[in-house]
């Protein structure tokens, strides 16, 4: 079994940071592609940045200025930091790995549980 937690979100002021972490635990072989999707009500889910395990990072063009991804493989774990926030940043954000599994050496992809990011103007 592998779990993907969260943390980080919150509520800032326009202008303001936050930085989230996502960290990987469990069965792990080893873990590939990482990244986050942000989801608000009445909106199509939307990718805002992924992450090779080489280190290659990909942003979504409304972030791709203001938000930085990284990993650190030892810790299997990401972070994303959120700077220059805007009220449309306003989402539930969840980070997603495809982790292979020590089990059974089987690719799949896990999610985290969403955290909360508020900027209020």
């Amino acid at each position: 079994q592998v779990q993907l937690v969260e943390s980080g979100g919150g509520s800032v002021q326009a202008g303001g940071s936050l930085t989230l972490s996502c960290a990987a635990s469990g069965s792990i072989n080893e873990i590939n592609n990482m990244g986050w999707y942000r989801q608000t009500p009445g909106k199509q889910r939307e990718l805002i940045a992924s992450i090779t395990s080489d280190g290659v990072s990909t942003a979504a063009d409304s972030v791709k200025d203001r938000f930085t991804i990284t990993r650190d493989n030892a810790r299997n774990t990401m972070w994303m930091v959120m700077n220059d926030l805007e009220p449309d940043d306003t989402a539930v954000y969840n980070c997603f790995a495809w982790v292979r599994s020590s089990v059974d050496m089987r690719m799949a992809v896990y999610w985290g549980q969403g955290t909360q990011v508020t900027v209020s103007t």
